[in-house]
């Protein structure tokens, strides 16, 4: 199970920071990542982080958003700066691992929303 939380309205340049905690899985060899939907358009990648700490970044949040996790906590986090209208969407937490047991296991999505 993963639990989003930390989403909400912030105004055009402002920050929010994502938390993602995660149960029932093998956290510590999962692949994390955080993606988001906008009204009328496809899911994308906002940003993945493995089991070691590499990170991978959407064109469109690189520079802007840190993806981070603790092991210990199982739970990862985005922090989200510089956040622009077009950030607009509900973000949803990924677990992912592709060795057995593998699953693909999604939270429930949090809104954020950036408007003036």
């Amino acid at each position: 199970q993963l639990v989003e939380s930390g989403g909400g309205l912030v105004q055009p340049g402002g920050s929010l920071r994502l938390s993602c905690a995660a149960s029932g899985i093998i956290f510590g060899a999962s692949v994390m990542g955080w993606y988001r939907q906008a009204p009328g358009k496809r899911r994308e990648l906002v940003a993945t982080v493995t089991s070691g700490g590499t990170t991978d970044y959407g064109d469109s949040v690189e520079g802007r958003f840190t993806i981070s996790r603790d092991n210990r906590k199982n739970t990862v986090w985005l922090q989200m700066d510089s956040l622009q209208p077009d950030d607009t969407a509900v973000y949803y937490c990924n677990a992912l691992r592709k060795v057995t047991p593998t699953y693909n296991v999604w939270g429930q999505g949090t809104q954020v929303t950036v408007s003036s």
